[in-house]
């Protein structure tokens, strides 16, 4: 699945949270709605099946309560994509990744094989199961997990015994540290610790450019990985080093023609955005471009990087180049060239900030944007919580303005046509209602008691969050009314004189 991830470190962030965001994207010519749900422990299941793969496996009994993102309607699985935990534990999965030949061959991708022919036939094929995919990981791992770390090494585990049919990169995140794990061919994995004063973007290609194998088998301070990756390896040449320092990029990974249309174009436009001063971005003299194969991985930002950052970051639509597919800068051979980050098949964007400024019991705020993330706002919600708005917590197939999600697809689709009349609507709507949700967050932080019991807390902060969501819906009825206007305006098939 399509999307865009960045990571910021808690010394690069403007209020040393730890921060996760993602935008979940749709493949091309779907669209998939997405509920903001809780799930209680005695709700999680003890015995998991995937759809997609038809895997079958026992959970543990000490399941936590935790928030996710599944898909409105249940065809394909749960789809969880990403939430909070008890233990104030973010989880994103995941990011779609890229890798090569050499590798999948390999270690092959655990794929599902419907049963052939009749059973009790001489050339009769049982099914066979697949592995796990973004479908299940954050429903297998996320309740079982305190830490950012733990999440690394249960998943690591999942990965090595039921293996993976697709290429995936997940975070964890908890209030010191953030972990980014990718995914190796059917059964291996590395992971690597963001570094505190570091951001990293992460599109849809295997992205760590550096990996110390000697942490990882020893002292695991920064880097982990499964058992026998050395031996993977070494046994199929897949080091392309000549200095004998592994880049998992190119042993792993892949610099195909369509990554530097679909893939490399995203992480160089934030890069320039968030760390201007750390390369030439620009002109025949560029250190960087691009289709350049090596960015960095993480870079340090020229300023402290806000929730708002984020939210601009993963709305990008390469404004200010030739490549921006609004823009009246770029010419024909240039606008729409690279694949943007804001687009229509944007799910959702979820951004986990941990703050550790806060009581532990408030400390999680789940933000959350529906739609094309061009044209929508994106909302705080408190995580510790037994229940979510029904604004996002109802949606489903049906298209109505009932639902944050369809609300913000009506809104995007109009919007889109019309950018020039609309834009300005979009950023004031997007202000106005960012805004209020700030507003909201402190006046229920300054009016938190601590010495409140779970229960109380947690009716608390659900209070917030669907205050939060009425004015999400106020806003988003009064802007969808002013973009219909503006689209209406101008349909081709228009007359200015009145009737008389």
């Amino acid at each position: 699945m399509p999307c865009t991830t960045i990571l910021v470190g808690k010394l690069a962030s403007y209020d040393g949270s730890t921060l996760v965001a993602r935008n979940e994207d749709s493949g091309a010519g779907a669209y998939n709605p997405k509920n903001f749900r809780v799930v209680q422990p005695e709700d999680q299941p003890r015995r998991y099946q995937s759809v997609l793969s038809k895997l079958e496996l026992d959970l543990p009994d000490n399941s936590q309560r935790y928030t996710l993102m599944p898909n409105a309607t249940p065809e394909e699985g749960i789809w969880g994509a990403c939430g909070f935990n008890d233990s104030n534990v973010f989880m994103t999965a995941t990011e779609t990744l890229t890798s090569n030949e050499r590798v999948l061959g390999a270690d092959p991708l655990v794929t599902y094989h419907k049963a052939q022919g009749q059973e009790g036939d001489p050339d009769y094929q049982a099914e066979r199961p697949g592995g796990i995919g973004e479908e299940d990981m954050v429903s297998l791992v996320l309740p079982y997990i305190s830490s950012a770390r733990e999440g690394v090494l249960r998943l690591g585990s999942l990965l090595e015994t039921y293996g993976t049919y697709e290429m995936n990169g997940i975070a964890f995140q908890d209030v010191e540290e953030i972990w980014w794990l990718e995914t190796i061919g059917g059964h291996h994995w590395i992971a690597r610790r963001v570094p505190d004063e570091s951001y990293v973007i992460m599109p849809n290609q295997l992205g760590l450019d550096y990996f110390d194998l000697d942490d990882a088998y020893g002292d695991q301070v920064d880097y982990l990985c499964s058992e026998d990756l050395q031996d993977l390896i070494d046994d199929y040449h897949l080091d392309l080093s000549v200095d004998g320092i592994l880049n998992p990029r190119d042993a792993f990974g892949s610099h195909s023609d369509a990554d530097h249309v679909y893939n490399t174009p995203r992480a160089w436009v934030l890069q320039r955005y968030l760390s201007p001063s750390a390369a030439l971005w620009d002109g025949p003299d560029a250190d960087y471009r691009p289709e350049s194969d090596d960015l960095p991985w993480c870079l340090e930002p020229d300023r402290l990087i806000t929730v708002e950052d984020i939210k601009y970051t993963l709305s990008h639509h390469f404004q200010g180049t030739p490549y921006d597919p609004y823009g009246k800068h770029g010419g024909e051979a240039t606008k729409g060239k690279y694949r943007p980050i804001g687009i229509n098949r944007n799910n959702f964007l979820g951004l986990g900030q941990i703050r550790p400024y806060q009581p532990e019991a408030i400390q999680c705020l789940e933000w959350l944007a529906l739609g094309s993330n061009i044209f929508n706002s994106m909302l705080p919600f408190y995580a510790n919580v037994d229940r979510t708005p029904d604004y996002l917590a109802q949606t489903d197939h049906l298209v109505t303005t009932e639902s944050f999600y369809w609300v913000n697809r009506l809104i995007a689709a109009l919007a889109d046509a019309h950018y020039s009349e609309c834009s300005n609507l979009v950023e004031r709507y997007q202000l106005k209602l960012q805004t209020k949700g700030w507003e909201i967050i402190h006046r229920y932080d300054q009016g938190y008691d601590p010495t409140w019991d779970t229960k109380t807390t947690r009716e608390y902060l659900a209070k917030a969050n669907e205050e939060i969501a009425a004015e999400a819906k106020k806003a988003s009825y009064d802007l969808l009314d002013k973009v219909l206007l503006a689209a209406s305006d101008g349909m081709k098939c228009a007359y200015k004189r009145s009737d008389a």
